[in-house]
């Protein structure tokens, strides 16, 4: 039997016991967020605690609770919180969450934590979350350590030329777009419906931001590239480049 590395499905007892032993806690940071008329709204938050599970696992590491709720939906790399089906917390929100859970955590014994972020917008407000929670922690005995990292940056240079042969259009505008339907399509296939995907144009966004946003630059499918050429098998080389890259560089640093 494989054993539980998420300790939301673990009792208090065990929990401690594992305290005990100085684990890597990995915290999943997602979104409740429009994906297009094909996935569900809450990809980021399926995906990065997907990521999270199987890379705890790789690794013997645990996955703390997943913050489900993310900052809010961008145009250029979310489509944009105007659209509805995106929930976004306001940066304060998501740093005091962030802040809250690294002080929580070495409140319980942890000293090793990784921020997994799966939602683009999110990564600043982690990372000044954290901050300002070792600043709390500044004095106190034995502080704790934490990384932050979001999953897509460990697909390596050759898996994107392999699944992208006519050139990568880059993160931002993988909203919604192959990468994210072929995660799905290999942990929650039952989530995804490629009958619906609408197959346009990569989204033209300009260099800037304007509030209030310009809902006519979205596209109607609320996703910046097509996912028409999604599949479970890059699905699956996604999956296994993140997770030995992420694992590596977790343990190179802790």
């Amino acid at each position: 039997m494989t054993q539980e590395r998420n300790i939301t499905r673990i009792d208090a007892f065990t929990y401690r016991e594992i305290l005990s032993r100085d684990p890597i806690i990995l915290i999943p940071v997602g979104s409740i967020e429009q994906h297009g008329p094909h996935m569900p709204l809450g990809v980021d938050t399926l995906l990065s605690t997907t990521m999270a599970e199987l890379t705890a696992e790789s690794i013997g590491a645990y996955v703390g609770p997943t913050v489900s709720t993310g900052y809010k939906s961008q145009q250029r790399s979310g489509g944009g919180n105007h659209i509805i089906g995106s929930f976004g917390f306001d940066a304060e929100t998501v740093i005091g969450v962030c802040r809250t859970l690294v002080r929580e955590l070495w409140r319980h014994g942890a000293r090793r934590i990784v921020f997994i972020n799966g939602h683009y917008e999110n990564y600043q407000f982690i990372y000044e979350g954290v901050d300002l929670a070792l600043r709390d922690l500044a004095g106190r005995q034995d502080p704790p350590r934490v990384m932050m990292v979001s999953y897509w940056d460990f697909v390596t240079d050759e898996v994107i030329a392999e699944l992208y042969p006519d050139g990568f259009p880059g993160w931002d505008v993988e909203h919604g777009g192959v990468m994210e339907t072929s995660l799905m399509l290999r942990h929650f296939p039952d989530l995804v419906r490629m009958d619906r995907v609408m197959d346009l144009p990569a989204a033209e966004l300009p260099a800037y931001d304007l509030l209030p946003v310009d809902a006519s630059l979205t596209p109607e499918s609320g996703c910046l590239s097509s996912a028409q050429a999604s599949t479970e098998a890059k699905g699956r080389i996604l999956t296994d480049s993140v997770v030995e890259e992420m694992g590596r560089a977790i343990l190179e640093r802790f």
